[in-house]
C-alpha cells in the first residue's frame, strides 16, 4: 500500500532512529543503534560499480543505472558478508517517510542492486535523476533496484526509492504496539495482522509505528470506528475508485484476506497506543 502522499511524520525513537544531517549519505543501524554512514565516495570505492539495466516497475519501462551489488553495499555498512546477514531481518527507509521490511533472504539475494545515479542522464548534460512515480519526485539519494526478471513486482521484492538508511531490527520488536496481543494464533486478526505486515505497514502506521507516507489507521481513531466495512474493502481492492493516489490496487487478496485485514483493524481499535498524543 505505497500510498506516497506528503504526510505529517509521527517519528519517535522506536519507530525511525535520528539519522546525521547528510542525506545524501546511507545509513546503516542495528536495532537501534548507528553502526556506520557511508558517503557516495566511500561507496563507490568499496563495491564493484556497474551500469545496470532492468525493467523498471516504477518508470514502467527499460531503465538504466549505475549502481553497486547489494551484497557489497551490505558488507561495507554491517562489515559482514551478506551470507552472514542472510538470517536478519531488515527495515528500508526512505526520505518521505517509506519504511518497507524485507527479509535477509531477499536482500542477500542476486540480483540486487544500490542505483545512485540514472545512467542515461549521467551521459548527457544533466546528470540528475529522472523523476519517478506518479508524484514525479527524486529518487534520489539511492534506489532499490533488482536485475532478474522474477524480482521486478514490488509487492514481493522492496524496491524502495529515497533510500536513506538500511536497518536491522526484528518487526516485531521495532513495532511491538502493531501486533493484536491476545489474538489467536489462528484468528482471522491474526491473518490480517500478517497481511499488513507484508503490504501495508511500508506506507501505514498502526499505533504510529511503521510508515508514515498513508494515513494512521488506528489513531485517534481507527479506519474500522468512522469507515464501513465494505468501504475498507472496496478502497484497498482499488483506491483509484475513491480519489487519485499512489496506492496501488489490490486486485490479487481474496475476499478472505480483505475480512482479516478489516478483523485486524477492528482488534486493533481495542489497542490503541498514542504516546505523542497530549490529553
Amino acid at each position: 500500500m505505497r500510498d506516497r502522499v506528503v504526510a505529517t511524520l509521527f517519528f519517535v525513537a522506536l519507530v525511525a532512529p535520528p539519522v546525521a544531517a547528510d542525506d545524501t549519505a546511507l545509513h546503516f543501524v542495528r536495532n537501534g543503534a548507528a553502526v556506520r554512514t557511508v558517503d557516495l565516495a566511500a561507496l563507490k570505492a568499496g563495491c564493484a560499480v556497474q551500469t545496470v539495466t532492468i525493467d523498471d516497475p516504477y518508470y514502467r519501462r527499460r531503465k538504466s543505472f549505475l549502481a553497486c551489488p547489494l551484497a557489497d553495499v551490505l558488507r561495507l555498512g554491517f562489515g559482514q558478508p551478506a551470507a552472514a546477514l542472510a538470517g536478519e531481518s531488515f527495515v528500508l527507509r526512505a526520505r518521505d517517510g517509506y519504511a518497507k521490511p524485507a527479509s535477509g533472504t531477499q536482500l542477500t539475494a542476486p540480483g540486487g542492486y544500490l542505483a545512485f545515479a540514472d545512467a542515461e542522464r549521467a551521459r548527457g548534460d544533466d546528470p540528475g535523476w529522472e523523476p519517478i512515480d506518479r508524484k514525479q519526485v527524486d529518487p534520489g539519494p539511492f534506489y532499490m533496484v533488482w536485475a532478474l526478471p522474477e524480482q521486478t513486482d514490488p509487492e514481493q521484492y522492496p524496491w524502495p526509492y529515497q533510500l536513506t538508511t538500511i536497518e536491522i531490527a526484528a518487526l516485531d520488536t521495532l513495532y511491538p504496539h502493531v501486533v493484536p496481543s491476545g489474538a489467536a494464533a489462528d484468528s482471522p486478526a491474526r491473518a490480517g495482522y500478517d497481511i499488513f505486515r507484508a503490504q501495508c505497514i511500508a506506507c501505514h502506521a498502526i499505533n504510529r509505528e511503521g510508515g508514515t507516507v498513508g494515513p494512521e489507521l488506528n489513531v485517534p481513531q481507527s479506519i474500522a470506528e468512522y469507515r464501513p466495512v465494505d468501504q475498507i474493502k472496496a478502497y484497498i481492492r482499488n483506491p483509484a475508485v475513491f480519489r487519485y493516489t499512489s496506492m496501488p490496487a489490490h486486485p490479487d487478496l481474496t475476499d478472505r484476506q480483505l475480512d482479516d485485514l478489516v478483523a485486524y483493524f477492528t482488534a486493533m481499535k481495542t489497542l490503541k497506543h498514542d504516546p505523542g498524543h497530549a490529553p
